[in-house]
């Protein structure tokens, strides 16, 4: 989770810093010291939680937490304050959180985990944009003409330095993409075993040990095994496990 921190006290946010670095997890990408210094951070390091205090010169936390509202994926927002009479106003521009100051350790970890489920929130709903805009079908240029491959027909794609192997059920074919736009478009559907490989997870039949700490992935209706590499290996077995 990646946490900015927007105090005007310089000490306040050293407190804050110094119980984020005792959890696992967390990483602090930012510090600012008004709302308007908090925006700029938000635009530039996209953290996923903001840790805003409510009275700051320049622009308040109050404030922030509008124009943040008001962004498409927001951050979630956790006040950081000394003044309790704000709290409802807080929760009107969707806080998550509402800590009283000194912030203690129990209570800002309480926090971060309402806010996590908020922003697991946020990635599904970008799942769903992102599922709308993918493509339906890969399209190649063959000696037949321009061929549409439905995604769902794709076994896995394997790179080979300039060009991009494509293989369905009723073949192979060549396409001028590159893996890692492959994977970034179709994230969900493919997984990358390997530098130059992703496969289909509706595919993936099985993982077979072809010699000591060497796996392949078998996949329905092809004979061929694909090769995971050692840094992959983990990340395939843990998705192989969910389907």
């Amino acid at each position: 989770m990646r946490v900015l921190i927007c105090d005007d006290e310089r000490l306040a946010r050293e407190r804050l810093a110094r119980l984020l670095g005792d959890m696992e997890g967390i990483e602090l990408v930012g510090e600012a010291a008004n709302g308007l210094e908090c925006l700029a951070q938000v635009q530039e390091r996209h953290p996923d939680v903001v840790l805003l205090d409510l009275r700051m010169p320049v622009m308040d936390g109050l404030a922030a937490a509008e124009q943040l509202s008001r962004l498409s994926y927001p951050p979630a927002i956790i006040f950081c304050t000394a003044y309790e009479e704000h709290a409802l106003e807080a929760f009107q521009v969707q806080a998550v959180g509402y800590l009283l100051k000194p912030i203690l350790k129990d209570q800002l970890v309480e926090a971060l985990a309402r806010a996590s489920g908020l922003n697991q929130a946020q990635l599904r709903r970008l799942d769903k944009k992102q599922a709308l805009e993918r493509r339906r079908h890969i399209s190649a240029r063959t000696h037949r003409g321009v061929e549409l491959i439905p995604i769902e027909d794709v076994r896995y794609f394997l790179a080979d330095q300039k060009y991009v192997t494509v293989r369905h059920s009723n073949g192979e074919v060549l396409i001028d993409e590159t893996l890692k736009d492959l994977e970034n478009e179709f994230a969900g559907m493919f997984i990358r075993i390997h530098r130059n490989a992703l496969i289909s997870l509706s595919y993936l039949e099985g993982l077979e040990l072809a010699a000591p700490g060497q796996y392949q992935a078998r996949l329905k209706g092809i004979d061929e095994r694909l090769t995971i590499s050692r840094r992959h290996l983990a990340d395939v077995k843990g998705t192989f496990q969910k389907i």
